[in-house]
């Protein structure tokens, strides 16, 4: 595979740029007023794709698959509304899950080389340099467009100190909810990473693994396992097709399986813990601390690590922490086990109904009864 000179320049600049020039760890204070001056920049047009009340359904919209997406994409805006969209994403998430998101970003342009190169191959020929930016859509549909802007950014209700509102930037493979309530954070799930391919294998870029961490903690963690606990945490021979939670509305998990962390040693324990802070760090400082706080509080001993599938890495496989009221999921197997899905749900506050649940108990609308669906 062929990768040109101008595509290894715009993904060097994506992430030099993102991942350096635009962090800037802020306070709730400073993430609101860079929200107001997002909104205050964008033309008529923009703000009709990009401003949503707090109680609408849009909201509840959790999609990290390729196609369209309501909400106002990175690629219909000039660069000084790009650069507040990338100061209010590292408002949202630390230095690591920033850097994180802004590389999956960037490898949109990796998949449109590659599937590009692959369609030139099976017709014969070249591909078109540069390729036609898509892919095969499933079961033969529409193609699917590769952009590294197509990202959609939405905000819902007034940002401010003092009431309820919430933003999200959501596109393939990068899906980041946060909804906050007089100056602090409240909900920041669903929030969901993935990674195509998970190892870069040709190219300028070989060898880069965006979620490497993700998966060689969990792996370590099961080969620390004796036989009998490793027996214990395989609850399925063969790797799950995906992540069971998926795209769901509303997070559902049954009861759960695996090994109880209350049947690990010491060692593995801070294993587990470690797995689990490499998920909930990929948010601010002051959100990670308070989750893992909470963690603590509930009892870590009340978690499950579970695995499916393969032990050896480069073979499919899948693995979840389960707890009363959140689960962690991460899943490789597409695209012959180089393909990662991994997600943070709430149990419980998704989205933060639990807010919204009080907006409508304090909100007035006039007309009608201010009940809605979503917060059941």
């Amino acid at each position: 595979m062929k990768i040109s000179n101008r595509l290894v320049l715009v993904c060097v600049f994506l992430i030099a740029s993102t991942g350096a020039a635009y962090y800037q760890m802020q306070t709730p204070a400073e993430l609101v007023e860079t929200a107001n001056r997002f909104l205050a920049a964008l033309n008529k047009e923009q703000l009709a794709k990009a401003k949503f009340a707090f109680e609408a359904d849009d909201r509840f919209k959790f999609k990290f698959t390729p196609g369209d997406r309501t909400g106002l994409p990175l690629k219909e805006m000039e660069q000084h509304q790009r650069d507040l969209v990338y100061a209010m994403m590292a408002a949202t998430l630390s230095q690591r899950g920033f850097i994180k998101a802004s590389t999956i970003m960037s490898m949109e342009a990796i998949l449109r080389e590659v599937e590009g190169a692959a369609r030139g191959q099976a017709r014969g020929g070249a591909a078109a340099p540069g390729g036609q930016g898509r892919g095969q859509g499933r079961g033969g549909g529409q193609p699917i467009v590769r952009d590294p802007e197509l990202y959609y950014v939405s905000v819902f209700g007034e940002p401010s100190l003092t009431g309820a509102w919430g933003w999200k930037v959501e596109g393939h493979h990068v899906a980041v909810n946060v909804t906050m309530s007089k100056g602090t954070v409240v909900a920041s799930t669903p929030a969901m990473f993935g990674a195509n391919p998970a190892e870069v294998r040709e190219g300028p870029r070989k060898g880069l693994r965006v979620l490497a961490r993700e998966e060689d903690l969990a792996r370590e963690l099961l080969m620390a396992l004796d036989a009998n606990q490793r027996k214990t945490a395989i609850f399925e021979a063969k790797a799950l097709p995906d992540i069971v939670t998926g795209e769901s509305r509303e997070a559902k998990m049954g009861a759960p399986v695996g090994l109880a962390v209350s049947k690990m040693n010491s060692k593995q324990v801070q294993m587990l813990t470690t797995l689990l802070e490499e998920y909930a760090y990929r948010m601010s400082p002051d959100v990670a601390e308070a989750t893992m706080k909470e963690i603590r509080k509930t009892g870590i001993d009340k978690l499950f690590f579970a695995w499916a599938g393969s032990e050896k890495r480069g073979e499919a496989h899948y693995y979840r922490i389960q707890g009363p009221a959140f689960v962690v999921e991460f899943d490789n197997t597409q695209n012959n086990a180089n393909h990662i899905h991994s997600v943070w749900r709430d149990l419980t506050n998704d989205f933060g109904v639990d807010v919204l649940r009080q907006h409508y108990k304090t909100a007035h609308i006039p007309g009608g009864d201010h009940v809605a669906s979503s917060a059941n």
